[in-house]
């Protein structure tokens, strides 16, 4: 490791001023140039050992130099400024307690189907697939699709005028639900 230290320092000494004018000129108003500069050298420092010609050395810290200016502009890209006036006006779009909750009362009630009336009836109503979409997954006919489809809204619409809701009538809780299915 010494070594490398000694040789990139002769090295690195003669070739001081161009790559700081270099850097001082590439990197105007993307970062300052003295970071530039050390990063650069860092870097270079680094990735020392894999340098083949040691004519190379200044076209190599350019190279670092300009790759880490590349790397500088795109995070650029993704950056953005905070305006809290702005974002207080942004709408809240996220799912209410109540919708949520009917959510979850539905996946319960198609976790009580078997197993393929409660894929066909995910895949055909809430995912929107078309009856043959379904058809090629679970690897059936329509007419097995759609007699699936129809069992399962009617297992649906049983579970939902059952009291398994704890007493809630159908028209509070479940009429969301089932204006899905029926």
């Amino acid at each position: 490791m010494e070594k490398y230290q000694t040789t990139f320092l002769r090295l690195y000494e003669p070739v001081h001023e161009a790559f700081a004018r270099f850097c001082h000129a590439r990197a105007y108003g993307l970062m300052e140039a003295e970071d530039l500069i050390s990063e650069s050298i860092l870097c270079a420092l680094e990735q020392f050992h894999q340098l083949k010609e040691e004519k190379a050395f200044l076209s190599y810290l350019f190279s670092i130099a300009t790759n880490l200016l590349n790397k500088k502009n795109r995070r650029l890209k993704f950056g953005g400024t905070y305006n809290e006036k702005s974002a207080n006006l942004i709408k809240d779009e996220s799912l209410d307690a109540e919708t949520r909750l009917d959510i979850q009362v539905l996946y319960e009630a198609l976790n009580t189907l078997p197993i393929n009336q409660k894929e066909a009836l995910i895949l055909f109503e809430i995912s929107g697939f078309s009856i043959r979409e379904v058809c090629e997954i679970q690897k059936s006919s329509e007419s097995a699709v759609k007699q699936r489809l129809k069992r399962g809204r009617v297992a649906l619409a049983n579970y939902f005028k059952s009291d398994q809701l704890k007493g809630e009538s159908i028209d509070s809780r479940s009429s969301i639900i089932m204006s899905i299915f029926l």
